[in-house]
């Protein structure tokens, strides 16, 4: 693992549609941006922040989330989202999250990740897949 400072961040756009409305999701007429969605954009630029920290064979995976929705948004909304470290310890990365559209602050949180070198991971030494022939 590459050293990750605090304070290292990164940020992306997600342009919305109606797919991504809490009405896609079985909120019948409720036509805004649904928290999941808003969840799903603030974890990948967590994701993207912390990739440049990851060794060849490394990968981050999610720890906790912990969000509050505090406004919506339509969809066509150009949602932009923030991930940045505000701790590190060893492996363990905590980063805070902001999301935003057209200026207004939609959702804010904190986002744990955890930097695990994937194939032990994936091997059942960590909280990846079920081995084979394991009850899942």
């Amino acid at each position: 693992m590459k050293p990750i400072a605090v304070g290292q961040r990164h940020t992306l756009d997600f342009p919305t549609d109606e797919s991504h409305t809490a009405a896609n999701f079985g909120n019948a007429g409720v036509a805004v941006i649904a928290t999941p969605v808003l969840v799903r954009f603030l974890e990948t630029a967590a994701l993207e922040c912390l990739r440049q920290s990851c060794e060849e064979g490394e990968g981050s995976v999610g720890r906790f989330v912990k969000v509050r929705h505090l406004a919506s948004a339509p969809p066509g909304t150009v949602v932009i989202a923030q991930a940045t470290v505000t701790r590190v310890l060893g492996r363990e990365v905590e980063l805070a999250l902001e999301a935003r559209a057209g200026g207004k602050l939609l959702m804010v949180g904190s986002h744990g990740r955890a930097v695990v070198e994937l194939a032990p991971f994936f091997a059942g030494r960590g909280l990846g897949r079920p081995t084979e022939g394991a009850p899942s």
